[in-house]
């Protein structure tokens, strides 16, 4: 008895270590066991992925909870009945599943955990980002008069974080513009609107003002909306003859040029402050004037006047007729400069002669004629030098000048 006693005991005492040992050796192996998740962020609508890996595992469960702590899915099975939850992939080392159709409920932080001894856990918080609405203009009441002071309202509901609004004119961005940003009531998302304050001119009319959306949930393709201006302003006017020199005798055409918002009606030609004087040569066709062979009888002021809904406007053309032949003359060689060139040369020419004069009186020089040197009467050679010798004394009055 005793002995079959001990050896139960010995079986109990192997049994407890073993048993002790695979514990050890368990935790030993959970200690480098750690679940590595990642921050998600979706757009509204879109599908999230949460990962869940685990570099080291020996064969221990895996799941994802969301945030009000229900189980999504234990490993390869779903727990949470939502179809919107599917299982993309299930190991020792990895549980995957997507979440489509992502609205601004699920955001919130998610769970891995690792059923180790004791529980291992990661956090993943999923950030749901707000679609901005596409922007509305508002604040424009067509027509807008010139020099008018206009308001445009830029407005976009549904975003988060709050969009931006930028306003652009003539492909020009504006800074100076008011922003307000107000909490929609589902306390999540953002009403952001824009105002642009400006005075309108006749520049303005036909141009696109835009207003452009910029959020990150927009993959860098802003939302814009566009309102094209449309301001009245009364005409301008200009006339433009058909030659710079009208002649006596020859046709001339002048343009009314003339531009306003409604378009002016057809212009009225006036001379000198009264009607055309003769209409049979002088005939209004649309915005021209047309005068028929000149005369100096057409000299005057030409006034063009054109009128709209707004006001009205006019220019002045001042027609002076010229002589045919008098402007041929001037086309001629000019004789009256031809003139004034030769009279400056020959001018300059006498001025150089009378320097010329002054300047080789001032050094002149003198010599002795063969008289005073005695050369005439001396017979020989010896003679005529000894008479030279002798007459220097006298020399003086027999001298002789040169220039």
């Amino acid at each position: 008895i005793w002995q079959r006693s001990g050896i139960l005991r010995f079986y109990s005492l192997c049994s407890y270590l073993i048993h002790t040992l695979a514990n050890s050796n368990q935790v030993k192996s959970s200690q480098g066991q750690f679940p590595l998740t990642q921050n998600v962020t979706v757009v509204e609508g879109g599908t999230a992925i949460l990962t869940c890996r685990v570099d080291q595992n020996d064969n221990t469960s895996l799941q994802w909870s969301n945030p009000a702590q229900q189980t999504l899915y234990f490993d390869d099975k779903k727990a949470l009945r939502d179809n919107r939850i599917e299982l993309v992939r299930a190991s020792w080392h990895e549980l995957s599943i997507s979440v489509s159709d992502v609205s601004l409920s699920d955001e919130g932080q998610y769970t891995c955990s690792l059923f180790t001894m004791p529980v291992k856990t990661s956090k993943a918080y999923l950030t749901v980002l707000g679609v901005p609405e596409k922007p509305q203009i508002s604040g424009f009441s067509s027509p807008v008069m010139e020099g008018d002071l206009m308001q445009l309202t830029c407005k976009t509901s549904g975003s988060k974080p709050a969009a931006d609004i930028r306003w652009f004119k003539n492909d020009k961005e504006i800074k100076d513009v008011k922003y307000l940003k107000e909490e929609d009531a589902n306390h999540k998302t953002f009403t952001v609107s824009s105002t642009l304050d400006f005075r309108v001119d006749r520049s303005d009319d036909g141009v696109a003002v835009i207003c452009r959306v910029d959020h990150e949930s927009l993959n860098a393709t802003p939302q814009v909306a566009m309102q094209v201006l449309e301001i009245h302003y009364t005409p301008s006017v200009k006339i433009i003859p058909s030659t710079p020199f009208p002649q006596e005798g020859q046709p001339l055409i002048l343009t009314c040029e003339s531009k306003g918002k409604p378009l002016p009606e057809p212009v009225l030609w006036t001379k000198d402050g009264g009607e055309l004087p003769d209409p049979d040569r002088m005939v209004v066709s649309g915005r021209e004037l047309n005068i028929l062979f000149l005369n100096k009888t057409d000299n005057g002021t030409y006034r063009c006047e054109a009128t709209n809904t707004i006001g009205q406007s006019s220019a002045e053309y001042v027609l002076i007729v010229h002589d045919p032949n008098a402007l041929a003359g001037q086309t001629g060689p000019d004789h009256a400069l031809i003139g004034g060139i030769v009279a400056v040369v020959v001018f300059v020419t006498l001025c150089s002669i009378f320097l010329l004069g002054r300047y080789l009186a001032r050094h002149k020089g003198t010599y002795l004629t063969n008289e005073a040197k005695g050369a005439e009467d001396a017979p020989d050679a010896d003679t005529a030098i000894i008479n030279a010798e002798g007459s220097q004394v006298n020399a003086e009055e027999k001298k002789e000048y040169f220039i």
